[in-house]
């Protein structure tokens, strides 16, 4: 049964989840139902998200999705199908503006749905509820920012009106005033015209009349003043509990929603959920971004009203609100100056690599009217620190040199969207430090440096913003990768919020380390570790060390232990190991390892239990302990002469064999193997990824014949019974290739330790078989080197 059918066979608070999800990640539900077929047969997980060299592949998959869209929109006839055209349609255009300029995070979101997805499923098949850290509910925290919002814009147009009455009320007592003088002053005119004798009684009585009438005026203009006085105050204190609201709601956006997405963002890069749009936290900046530039221009209209009537008013009453809004205003500019995209973690020297810049409220100060520009540099460690604590820090001091690394923020009319991607940048030199002590090249972590500045309203307010982004680590050579990404993951996951630049410590409890392992895990590769799997790699981790328990909660793994020191018997470390046993199992054995057919993660001794308690010819998948990305198969053998019972283990295979035959295709190879642990049948277990012949075995037009390279076990005979069945109609093939004189890619079989040179990079610590050179030959007492059936 699909997934989407399962997905409908949902109820109760499971329905409520695969809702929360897809508008977590702005994924309209109706574009998973139309396409589903499409959605569900597309290869997700085989696209590397965090290589550049995938984006033409993930690129491919997102105009694939459109099409597909656009297809089902043209097919939905009727009337009643119109809005529905209409939705599909507009969300195939959105889909395209979201993504064309970073289609590897299409491919993410798309695949942690789908993982999504299978989990509620699985849940729901279980009858267990999802649990929250796997479908995080909308916080109640955004309810309450947008009700503050809302609060704030309904007190900045009830200041609009207040300043708009108290403005006319002002202009009115002006020409009152104005009225009033004239009038009086033409009154004192007529009298001392009328009684040019200053000891005229008459003069004396009009006289005291109009300093009556003055008195009169003055004192009904006072009044109209004190109101004026007192709609001023009200408005100050309006805009001062404008101005508190305003700094509570905004240190919310930006100092918990928006590190919040930047921790997620974080997170992600070691394989948690994606960090999700910026789309909600742009609607709350843009709208802080408004309110701040209206207060703002409220103020200063309030202060040439000022200018034009003064009155001596209260100092305390009439604060400098003006600097606070435009210091508020300053602080969000600053801080929503954002990476969208981040670098790669581990950034090879001349390699391209991209990454995208957007200023949230860039839209609403019109900051595109006058397009600024962008420059990337690249920065040490110490330089990071040194540029957090000095704003004045020379910025024209970097550790290395990066080509292509300047760009224009655009603006996106129909999303709003004020941005700029780099696409071809690329390291050309890196300047690295002295380092300290033991500390080796590729645990320096750098950061790119992306700076800006440009003015809003005619220049009247100049910035300079600056981002810095996640720590990346550089390589020269691709044998550094798996020490970079140690580096990587161990800062990503245990960094502290808010940390000076790049402080991380020196040991973190077990279980962070094992969650963020699993996380790893499960984003590469699908499935995720079981509680068994994660008490082995603890058990791995800490051999090293005299521990007297198999509870390693209260347990705290070190740097040195993870990927510094190694483990015991072994030339490589913890995580060296761990990172062989991802890679191993994302290029070569991701669909057995979903559908739970490899075991992987157990100890040699637990598995000769398992297997002793199981029929002939049951076997396992373990990853090696001793040979890095390699997994050998384990199996229960009898002895068809003494009847005795062994558990065996094959030499491991490693990607150079898988690239020339698959691990299903050896399993089919090998009579001896019959069940998967611990009783599926392995054409039941493995069927579905066995090769078929007419895949790789094209007809030929030339007069030759195709063959195939088999795996066989020469010092065991294979049991009569399994041996003379029909292989039924899929042959297993593999793709034909020019194989290196290396007997392991022609017959696998196991050897004692010092049967060979060829066997040096084995599994060291299994059981092998001796062959018996005498049993062999047995058919064989004498030939001749010419004999030509040898041939």
């Amino acid at each position: 049964m699909s997934l989407i059918l399962k997905l409908q066979q949902l109820q109760g608070p499971a329905i409520q989840q695969m809702q929360l999800l897809y508008q977590q990640n702005r994924f309209p539900m109706e574009v998973r139902y139309y396409c589903a077929p499409w959605i569900e047969a597309q290869q997700w997980g085989n696209i590397d998200t965090d290589s550049p060299s995938s984006e033409p592949a993930a690129t491919i998959l997102l105009q694939q999705m459109i099409q597909q869209i656009n297809e089902k929109a043209e097919a939905l006839t009727g009337e009643d199908k119109f809005f529905l055209r209409m939705k599909l349609s507009n969300f195939a255009t959105e889909l395209y503006e979201t993504y064309v300029n970073d289609p590897l995070k299409f491919v993410r979101v798309v695949r942690h749905c789908l993982e999504k997805e299978q989990r509620l499923v699985d849940q729901d098949t279980n009858g267990v509820q999802e649990s929250m850290e796997q479908v995080m509910p909308v916080p109640d925290s955004h309810n309450e920012i947008e009700s503050t919002l809302q609060n704030l814009k309904y007190k900045t147009q009830s200041q609009e009106k207040q300043l708009s009455d108290m403005q006319q009320k002002q202009e009115l007592f002006a020409v009152k005033v104005q009225e009033t003088r004239c009038m009086l002053e033409n009154a004192l005119d007529q009298m001392q015209q009328q009684y040019p004798q200053q000891d005229d009684p008459n003069r004396r009585v009009e006289f005291t009349r109009f300093n009556q009438k003055k008195m009169e005026v003055n004192s009904v203009l006072q009044t109209e003043a004190q109101q004026l006085m007192g709609m001023r105050i009200q408005l100050a204190d309006m805009h001062k509990e404008t101005f508190m609201l305003l700094s509570q709601v905004q240190s919310k956006v930006l100092n918990d929603e928006l590190k919040i997405w930047k921790r997620q963002q974080q997170l992600a890069g070691i394989g948690c959920s994606p960090e999700g749009s910026l789309d909600i936290l742009q609607s709350w900046c843009e709208s802080l971004a408004e309110i701040t530039w209206q207060n703002r221009q409220q103020l200063k209209r309030i202060e040439q009203l000022k200018q034009q009537l003064p009155m001596n008013m209260p100092a305390q009453e009439m604060p400098d609100l003006s600097n606070s809004f435009t210091g508020l205003l300053s602080a969000l500019v600053s801080s929503t100056f954002v990476i969208e995209k981040q670098p790669p973690q581990v950034l090879k020297k001349e390699t391209r690599f991209s990454a995208a810049i957007r200023l949230l409220v860039g839209g609403k100060l019109n900051v595109h009217m006058n397009p600024p520009q962008v420059k990337a540099t690249i920065i040490s460690e110490s330089q990071a620190k040194d540029m957090l604590h000095n704003e004045n820090a020379n910025f024209n001091d970097t550790s290395g040199d990066i080509i292509n690394n300047s760009g224009v923020l655009e603006y996106h009319k129909d999303s709003g969207v004020l941005n700029v991607t780099f696409r071809n940048m690329s390291l050309k030199k890196i300047r690295r430090a002295d380092r300290r002590g033991t500390e080796f090249v590729t645990e320096e972590k750098f950061t790119l440096l992306f700076r800006s500045h440009f003015s809003v309203a005619s220049g009247e307010l100049m910035f300079q913003v600056r981002t810095m982004s996640l720590p990346v680590v550089v390589i020269v050579h691709g044998n550094q990768e798996a020490n970079a990404l140690a580096t990587v993951l161990w800062d990503y996951a245990f960094a502290e919020p808010g940390r000076v630049p790049f402080a991380i410590p020196d040991k973190v409890p077990w279980p962070d380390m094992a969650q963020a392992l699993n996380s790893k895990f499960m984003a590469i590769n699908g499935r995720s570790l079981s509680n068994e799997n994660l008490q082995y790699l603890a058990m791995k981790a800490f051999s090293g060390q005299s521990v007297q328990t198999d509870d390693f909660n209260s347990m705290y793994i070190s740097w040195s232990t993870f990927n510094r020191d190694p483990l015991p018997g072994c030339t490589f470390t913890f995580w060296k190991w761990f990172h062989g046993v991802l890679e191993l199992t994302r290029k070569y054995l991701r669909p057995p390892w979903n559908e739970g057919s490899i075991l992987g993660f157990i100890t040699k001794e637990h598995a000769q239990e398992l297997l002793l308690t199981k029929q002939t010819g049951t076997f396992l998948l373990r990853f090696s302990d001793s040979k890095l990305g390699a997994i050998s198969i384990t199996w229960v053998n009898e002895d068809p002469t003494t009847g005795e019972r062994q558990v065996l283990n094959l030499l491991p295979f490693s990607s150079e064999d898988f690239h020339i035959r698959s691990l299903a295709d050896r399993i089919h190879d090998l009579p001896h193997l019959t069940n998967l642990f611990p009783d599926i049948p392995k054409d039941t277990a493995f069927g579905n990824f066995y090769t078929p012949v007419d895949e790789v075995l094209p007809q030929s037009g030339d007069g030759y014949v195709s063959s195939v390279l088999v795996s066989k076990i020469p010092q065991i005979t294979a049991p009569q019974s399994y041996a003379m069945e029909n292989p039924g109609s899929v042959e297993p093939a593999s793709p034909q290739q020019q194989p290196q004189n290396r007997e392991q890619d022609f017959v696998n079989f196991t050897g004692m330790d010092d049967f060979g040179e060829m066997l040096n990079d084995r599994d060291r610590d299994e059981p092998q078989l001796a062959p018996d050179i005498s049993d062999l030959l047995k058919d064989f007492d004498t030939f001749d080197m010419m004999d030509p059936t040898l041939l």
